[in-house]
């Protein structure tokens, strides 16, 4: 990303975790680079006037087409560089924890999305995160969603 002037970008992601304490990713890909794919959690960037709760809510709509969910707090937080086609970023966000009943989840729209392709959804267990080969933002996500469902949110929220 050198020589690239990075935009900068406010976010909100959701740590979505359903009856099975087992935590909602989407499997996603930058089309500049087809081959490199990761997982990440539902989420996206901030419009404007808008807040985090309400952008998180939204996010779940557009993605995962999901409505029914109790959004609770902020429970970690942290910027992140990266690029996507070709642009470099710099991303301010911020993770709400959030609960469903729901388990069966599908992508709303597959295959696109204002930021990413989105490919797959899956949920997680604390043992598929630690074990996996993939490549799954953010990094640590096994550790925090294993205090999560331990010790509940942290007060204040930790930095990733």
């Amino acid at each position: 990303m050198s020589g690239l002037t990075a935009r900068r970008r406010r976010a909100v992601r959701v740590l979505l975790l359903d009856p099975d304490d087992r935590v909602l990713l989407l499997r996603g890909l930058d089309p500049a680079v087809p081959e490199t794919t990761w997982w990440i959690t539902p989420g996206g960037g901030l419009e404007p006037g808008e807040g985090a709760r309400e952008a998180a809510l939204r996010e779940l709509g557009e993605e995962i087409g999901l409505a029914d969910v109790e959004l609770g707090p902020v429970v970690a937080y942290g910027t992140v560089s990266f690029s996507f086609q070709g642009q470099a970023y710099e991303q301010e966000q911020w993770f709400h924890l959030a609960r469903t009943g729901t388990r069966d989840i599908r992508l709303a729209v597959p295959g696109s999305d204002e930021h990413a392709r989105l490919l797959a959804v899956r949920w997680w267990t604390v043992g598929e995160l630690r074990n996996t080969p993939e490549t799954v933002y953010p990094a640590g996500l096994a550790e925090l969603v294993e205090q999560l469902v331990t010790d509940g949110p942290p007060v204040p929220p930790v930095r990733l």
